[in-house]
């Protein structure tokens, strides 16, 4: 677009591209201003919490802002900046559709060459195997590294951070920083898919469209309920039961986020499909398997469930925390059964957390590509599918149909993570 603007306006001829990101640095920069909100939301919130107190007892020992903010702040808000760097590499890792089309060579990519254009599963298994491998060192040297530090404030008072307000010419630079990366990060592309959309709808929304939007929300609407309720009967287990095997239980159930799509879709396919082997051999006495489990909605959905199980699960784990194990017990003592009990009371009391399991897996399902391009049935389309074989085909302006309605729907849970930030200001 701007090779156009400045040939038909100015008329100045560029020969080849203006700015080449097809290549590892361009990657790097697609995906920085993509996923640095994942960083950004979790040491907001962090920065949010930290106690006035610590600031001025660094302030009385004679250090300025600039060493408080380095020395002390920055410090304290060390495990959410982690959890933040940890949960942006691991969609790094998973990522196919940007890597694939700047033509970098990853672990995702050589797992999908392998499996697809190769033939070749025991190669796809060997690469899937070292990226997990890879993945658990990463988080077992950080967790290493942070050993038995203390980052929370033992002082029962928590005082709000101050604020600082700078000066006019402080405040012009702040806002222009964030300006561009605003523009860089959403509101230029956004503007370009609107763009794109205007010149393409009349072709591409038609029936079909919307019958991809229909099974694309139906699939991630039946996981994110899955997944929620999985979540429930997990900790109210974890609840009348707290024993050690029952808390490792969900701690197993919840490594799946940390694993590449990829790596999952390999991981279900193959047991899949012996399994389908074995059913039809054992049941059918037949020599060849048809697809009972294996390229069906049941192995997406699994592997949906096993992928992004993390997801719901924490939403429901904090709204479980909040109402507290009293009220529980209460109604225990009163003579009310275990399942009465959640059905009642606790149920009700946690369905904004229900709530926000669902929307939360609901966005990531309906993003989701590696793992969707493997495992999903014959001539089965998502949106995220449809936009990434339009734009490998280079139908660019076409495929921003389909990334549109992803771009509108995974707004809904910034703007409800930003609602909770402002109630914890208030």
């Amino acid at each position: 677009p701007i090779q156009v603007f400045l040939r038909n306006t100015f008329d100045i001829q560029v020969r080849g591209s203006l700015i080449d990101i097809m290549n590892l640095p361009g990657a790097i920069f697609i995906l920085s201003i993509t996923l640095f909100p994942y960083v950004f939301l979790i040491t907001r919130s962090s920065f949010l919490q930290q106690s006035k107190t610590l600031q001025e007892a660094s302030f009385l020992l004679g250090a300025n802002r600039f060493k408080t903010f380095f020395k002390v702040a920055l410090p304290m808000a060390r495990p959410a900046i982690v959890a933040g760097i940890a949960l942006a590499s691991m969609e790094v890792l998973n990522d196919y559709g940007t890597v694939k089309y700047f033509g970098v060579n990853t672990f995702t990519t050589g797992i999908f060459r392998a499996w697809f254009s190769m033939g070749d599963a025991s190669t796809a298994i060997y690469l899937a195997a070292i990226l997990m491998v890879f993945v658990f060192v990463i988080l077992y040297l950080e967790s290493l590294q942070r050993g038995n530090r203390q980052y929370a404030s033992t002082n029962g008072v928590q005082k709000p951070t101050a604020r600082v307000h700078p000066t006019l010419a402080k405040k012009l630079m702040y806002s222009g920083i964030c300006l561009v990366i605003f523009l860089l990060s959403f509101l230029f592309p956004f503007l370009q898919l609107l763009n794109w959309v205007s010149m393409t709808y009349s072709k591409v929304v038609n029936q079909d469209f919307f019958l991809l939007i229909y099974r694309s929300f139906g699939l991630a609407a039946i996981t994110g309920l899955f997944i929620v309720v999985f979540s429930v009967i997990l900790l109210y287990a974890l609840r009348l039961s707290p024993f050690k095997w029952v808390k490792n239980i969900t701690k197993v159930a919840t490594l799946g986020y940390a694993i590449p799509g990829a790596v999952i879709a390999v991981g279900v396919m193959i047991p899949f499909i012996a399994l389908d082997k074995w059913v039809y051999s054992t049941l059918f006495s037949a020599k060849t398997a048809s697809l009972l489990f294996s390229g069906t909605l049941f192995a997406l959905v699994f592997a949906y469930v096993v992928r992004f199980m993390a997801v719901g699960y924490n939403p429901v784990e904090a709204g479980f925390q909040k109402i507290g194990i009293h009220i529980n017990e209460a109604s225990r003592l009163l003579g009310v059964r275990s399942t009465k009990t959640l059905w009642k009371i606790d149920l009700p009391l946690i369905k904004t957390s229900l709530v926000s399991g669902i929307i939360l897996v609901f966005v990531d399902v309906l993003k989701e590509l590696p793992l969707t391009l493997i495992l999903r049935p014959f001539n089965y389309q998502t949106l995220a599918t449809k936009a990434f074989d339009m734009a490998t085909n280079e139908m660019i302006a076409e495929s921003a149909n389909a990334a549109l309605i992803i771009i509108l729907t995974g707004i809904i849970p910034i703007i409800f993570l930003n609602r909770l930030i402002r109630k914890r200001e208030l």
